[in-house]
């Protein structure tokens, strides 16, 4: 591989809040109001989107959307997607900054690329606002890459499309697609990568794949944390993942 100029992160899940359960708590909060419970399957399954489309996502799932027309008599519609995103938002801002914890080997693996001379950028499902509350906790916290482009900066034209990646690269200016790694946690992100044209990475411990919180994750028998990583790392590599590595340590050996 050519040398890397730039790693390309993912927030949550990634950089922060280990297991992205600030997200998820509010998805199943927001559907539950709507009168329609979701599994946790069912809304891990789209992360990594632009919220909205995230919920409309959710919505056209076979289960919800029937459970949606059991309740109201009819499909869901954009609408429908527009109301529950009007709620998700502000419940979401309200407990953002308590999910900016850099997660486990963040920092020291920052400050490696950086010693080698690469920069960090960001990727996001986040809006604007939503990333006003993340990005000042984590600087507080010691984590700050170089620049960050969320969903708001392409014409809402998030993940799977290539267009924050691209702005990442702009900014940083970056001589080509074949120097940057995008690392992330969900097919979301993987996605993005490819369709970017950049080497993509995916993050086992503490993604949003594995859907575990630490506290979940290290109380596991050593067998079963094996079968939940290798069955996250099949979802990878069956989305199209360069490279897998059990934490972020592991972006080193790429660059």
């Amino acid at each position: 591989m050519s040398k890397i100029e730039a790693v390309i992160f993912d927030w949550a899940g990634t950089t922060v809040d280990y297991g992205c359960f600030a997200p998820v708590q509010v998805f199943t909060e927001v559907f539950k109001n709507a009168g329609v419970e979701p599994t946790m399957e069912e809304v891990r399954e789209p992360m990594g989107m632009l919220k909205w489309d995230h919920i409309r996502t959710m919505l056209e799932m076979p289960r919800i959307k029937a459970a949606w027309r059991e309740k109201y008599g009819r499909d869901p519609e954009d609408a429908d997607a527009d109301k529950m995103y009007e709620s998700y938002e502000p419940s979401l801002l309200k407990i953002l900054d308590q999910y900016s914890d850099p997660k486990p080997y963040v920092l020291e693996t920052v400050k490696a690329l950086r010693e080698k001379g690469i920069k960090i950028g960001s990727t996001t499902g986040y809006t604007d606002v939503m990333m006003g509350v993340v990005v000042p906790k984590a600087a507080e916290l010691g984590y700050e890459p170089d620049c960050w482009y969320s969903p708001d900066s392409t014409g809402n034209m998030g993940r799977p499309y290539p267009y924050m990646i691209f702005k990442n690269m702009e900014t940083l200016k970056v001589t080509s697609v074949d120097k940057v790694i995008k690392a992330g946690d969900t097919i979301s992100d993987i996605r993005e990568g490819k369709n970017a044209g950049v080497f993509t990475v995916g993050i086992l411990e503490g993604s949003s794949l594995v859907g575990l919180s630490k506290e979940e994750f290290e109380a596991l028998p050593e067998e079963e944390k094996e079968v939940r990583l290798a069955a996250a790392e099949q979802k990878y590599k069956e989305a199209g993942a360069d490279a897998v590595v059990r934490d972020i340590r592991g972006i080193l050996e790429y660059v």
